[in-house]
């Protein structure tokens, strides 16, 4: 403590601030660390002037409030409240407005009411109901509807109040919507009210209180409105936004779990209008894995299954489930003519059709093989193989099941023979007798007599692979044509088929025509824009009523977004989910799903190579095992 008296200061009244000196050396002291105090607040004031907060982040540039929306930056918002409710509200009825593909946020409110109130308020309410209704019986006037309901409802909530099966709240629900202009925002205001009102649920918007719900819904839990209605624990479950749609049925297959709820999805494909299915997902997101899955659980059913696998993906399970696998190579011993026909003509199908209809396929690999024809060599093209039919005595009058089709070779002869039909077949001399001979020129030898029968593609060039699964699908319609059986078709890579139109076309042709014969085609692909730019690949799409996609890629995401009409919610699951998770459709329901495997049929089914080699080690290891048990036990017969 410092003594200001005379002795410790010097006044100086010719000073001309007239003020004290001081001649303490410890005063001096004291006034220099003020000084440092001083300037060092006030360098911590400019540091942190400069220090850039999370609020600075999430803060818009400007806000202007007006009555009926705020103005914050460059977009509009305003807050919708909800007044009052009917008497009855179905469960999930706020679905369509959350479901609506725009930015909006909402808010739920829950204020807990104490149980003896609402008791004591039920109980004079229902007195004086009962009051009135007595009066009127005793006067003879009608009954009144409105009050015996109006009581009946009352007891109900006693009784419910009582036994603890209810509760009862103030019940508050803002949504705060968002537009680029005031147009948009407008537009998108009667939007909601308009769905609000179908369901007969009254709601207004916001007016001088345009800050106020924005605060409300903000993730503050802070209601600024406070705009309630009085409700039991029912009805405001029934509001609760998150909802899934079920998908679990008495038949089917387990797909996988649903997400939202950890509920089953187990469904039966064959139960939608059409059995056909797309499976949409990256490499390595489980696709194929998802695929298999289904394809074993499908064979416990009694399901018959047929899959073009252009990379030996289904090899394993073919052989765990005694299927057969057939490999189509250039030196392979499996042969599929693409002249063949159906093996039966139903009684609805004349010959001449089912003739002319392998024509046109017939033409359609051609032109993959050596390329676009003019319409001149399209004609003859088109006459030729009338005749090489012919040739073999096939024409509207005969029995398909007794004749042999004819092969490529034959085709070459009739061209060769014809005016105009020389350079026809010299282009297509290498597929009967140059390096492609051995594919596309040799009768049918292949036998699809198995519940399960896989066709290998891999080791053709992809030149090849296109032409061949083309050959493969046209075989397989035929067999499915000959005989109406539950079956499914898989063609794994899809898109290699989608490269050219003729492929994309014919595949299209068989997705709307297989419902009539009992058949489901599952399209798998990896390369979801080269699908999805052909205009087939798109009908496709619409002609599945079961899709499955799986997580996507940045790249694709819009093309997937804009054709299945995902929300913004649904395109960020599909950018950010694991592997065997995405979105499951199954007609108008969907639902996010997990894919799950017990452990035996992860083994079976499993495409990753390190597990699929650990597999392979541990039979290896299993089988020297047994080699050594067996010698071990030879020897030790021999000492006995």
């Amino acid at each position: 403590m410092v003594d200001l008296n005379r002795d410790s200061v010097d006044y100086n009244p010719k000073s001309p601030k007239d003020d004290f000196v001081f001649k303490d050396p410890g005063l001096k002291k004291i006034d220099r660390q003020a000084d440092v105090a001083k300037v060092a607040i006030e360098e911590e004031i400019a540091y942190r002037r400069g220090v850039v907060s999370i609020k600075d982040l999430i803060a818009p540039s400007s806000m202007q409030v007006t009555p009926t929306y705020l103005r914050l930056g460059n977009k509009f918002v305003r807050t919708i409240f909800v007044i009052t409710y009917p008497r009855y509200i179905a469960v999930g009825w706020f679905a369509p407005i959350i479901n609506l593909n725009s930015t909006f946020d909402i808010a739920m409110y829950f204020y807990p009411v104490e149980t003896p109130l609402i008791l004591t308020q039920l109980r004079n309410r229902a007195g004086v109901l009962e009051a009135q209704i007595e009066s009127d019986a005793e006067k003879g006037a009608a009954r009144d509807p409105l009050r015996e309901t109006a009581l009946r409802d009352i007891e109900y909530l006693r009784d419910s109040l009582t036994q603890g099966t209810e509760k009862f709240f103030q019940f508050c629900l803002y949504v705060t919507v968002y537009g680029d202009s005031e147009e948009e925002l407008n537009k998108l205001s009667d939007t909601v009210e308009d769905i609000f009102g179908s369901r007969l649920v009254y709601s207004k918007r916001v007016y001088f209180q345009s800050e106020q719900g924005f605060n409300s819904t903000l993730p503050l839990n802070h209601d600024e409105l406070v705009v309630a209605f009085n409700m039991n624990s029912s009805p405001a479950a029934s509001s609760f936004p998150f909802v899934s749609a079920e998908l679990t049925s008495d038949s089917g297959i387990l797909y996988g779990i649903n997400r939202h709820n950890n509920s089953l999805i187990i469904f039966d494909r064959f139960s939608l209008q059409n059995a056909n299915t797309v499976v949409f997902a990256t490499s390595g997101a489980g696709k194929s894995y998802a695929v298999k899955l289904e394809v074993l659980r499908s064979l416990m059913i009694g399901t018959d299954i047929i899959i073009i696998d252009p990379e030996y993906e289904y090899k394993h399970l073919a052989e765990a489930v005694g299927g057969t696998y057939i490999n189509i190579s250039l030196a392979g011993k499996s042969k599929i003519n693409p002249f063949d026909l159906p093996r039966a003509v139903g009684d609805q199908t004349s010959t001449e059709d089912i003739i002319r209809s392998a024509v046109i396929t017939i033409k359609g690999l051609i032109k993959l093989m050596i390329g676009q024809m003019t319409y001149e060599e399209d004609s003859i093209m088109d006459r030729a193989l009338l005749e090489t039919y012919a040739k073999k005595d096939i024409t509207p009058d005969s029995d398909l099941t007794k004749v042999e089709p004819p092969v490529m070779s034959d085709l070459q002869d009739i061209l060769e023979g014809m005016e105009g039909g020389a350079n026809l077949a010299l282009r297509l001399k290498k597929y009967t007798e140059g390096t492609f001979a051995g594919l596309f020129n040799s009768p049918t030898n292949v036998v699809m007599n198995n519940q399960l029968v896989a066709f290998s593609v891999r080791d053709l060039e992809d030149e090849l692979r296109p032409m061949a699964i083309y050959i493969i699908v046209n075989y397989i319609w035929n067999i499915v044509r000959s005989e109406v059986k539950k079956r499914v078709l898989i063609i794994d890579e899809a898109w290699w088929l989608m490269q050219h139109e003729d492929s994309a076309k014919f595949v299209y042709a068989l997705v709307k025509r297989c419902r009539k014969y009992y058949l489901g085609v599952t399209n798998i692909t990896q390369d979801v824009n080269d699908f999805l730019r052909s205009s087939y690949g798109q009908a496709i799409v619409n002609n599945s009523a079961m899709q499955i996609l799986l997580k996507q890629s940045k790249s694709a995401i819009e093309q997937v977004q804009k054709t299945f009409m995902l929300t913004e919610g649904e395109k960020y699951l599909l950018l950010e989910c694991g592997v065997g998770e995405g979105i499951f459709f199954a007609g108008s329901k969907h639902a996010a799903i997990k894919v799950v495997a017990s452990y035996t049929e992860d083994q079976l089914i499993t495409s990753d190579p390190r597990q699929i080699l650990e597999i392979e080690e541990s039979r290896r290891q299993l089988a020297a095992d047994q080699v050594r048990e067996q010698t071990a036990a030879a020897t030790s017969q021999k000492l006995i």
